[in-house]
């Protein structure tokens, strides 16, 4: 988790501390996207996904929930972005 105002909110701190057994924080840099998971799944779906292919906001949309069921059905992708030497300090 950055610092960015999202993360701050009430509704997710609220969230955290109602999850906090379930959950384990590691704050990052503000602009860190290299330690960031998701970002690797962004990078992911940018490479695989073409805007400029795409005829419509809706078949932007389209192909991007395709892709996103894809790896639903690829969990060894998924995995793999969490073995990733900058991101390792989320496997326990």
């Amino acid at each position: 988790m950055d610092r960015h105002p999202v993360h701050r909110s009430k509704t997710v701190k609220a969230w955290l501390a109602e999850n906090a057994e379930r959950i384990e924080l590691h704050l990052m840099p503000g602009y860190s996207p290299e330690l960031n998971p998701d970002e690797l799944l962004n990078a992911d779906l940018k490479h695989h996904v073409h805007a400029a292919r795409a005829t419509s906001t809706d078949d932007l949309a389209r192909e991007t929930r395709r892709f996103l069921h894809r790896r639903q059905r690829q969990p060894h992708i998924v995995t793999g972005y969490f073995h990733r030497r900058h991101v390792r300090y989320t496997i326990q």
